[in-house]
């Protein structure tokens, strides 16, 4: 794991909270995209190097939908670069960690994607990001 990619956090209303976050950073989300596998849509702030990813459910069946409802809005995931998720997964799977999806998906950003289930790692779901060449 190279550095922090980005931190995850689930919001219950994207315009909303687009809108709070432009006043934080002082700056309009770099990116908005919607991940219809994950049902989700997603918006991206960046303030220097840090990142951060503002999730809303687009249908209630959809993890972030469940995860609020559960544990109401706030911080879902932290994200880790890697170089090569595959060999990432391969070696943390050997550590005894519980990877969610073996086989990584296309996350937003341009990214694919790999989730450690959070029994595994303290309670925090950690999301592995690879660049898509």
């Amino acid at each position: 794991m190279r550095k922090i990619e980005h931190i995850g956090i689930a919001v219950k209303d994207l315009e909303v909270s687009n809108l709070v976050f432009e006043k934080l950073f002082g700056a309009p989300a770099y990116k908005s995209e919607e991940v219809e596998s994950e049902g989700v849509s997603t918006s991206f702030f960046q303030s220097g190097p840090n990142k951060i990813e503002l999730l809303a459910a687009t249908n209630p069946d959809s993890p972030i939908a469940k995860f609020i409802a559960k544990k109401g809005e706030g911080i879902h995931h932290i994200a880790f670069d890697v170089e090569d998720i595959v060999s990432e997964i391969e070696r943390l799977k050997n550590e005894g960690f519980v990877v969610l999806n073996e086989t990584p998906k296309k996350g937003a950003d341009n990214k694919l994607v790999a989730f450690l289930h959070p029994k595994s790692t303290n309670g925090v779901l950690i999301e592995l990001c690879q660049e898509i060449k």
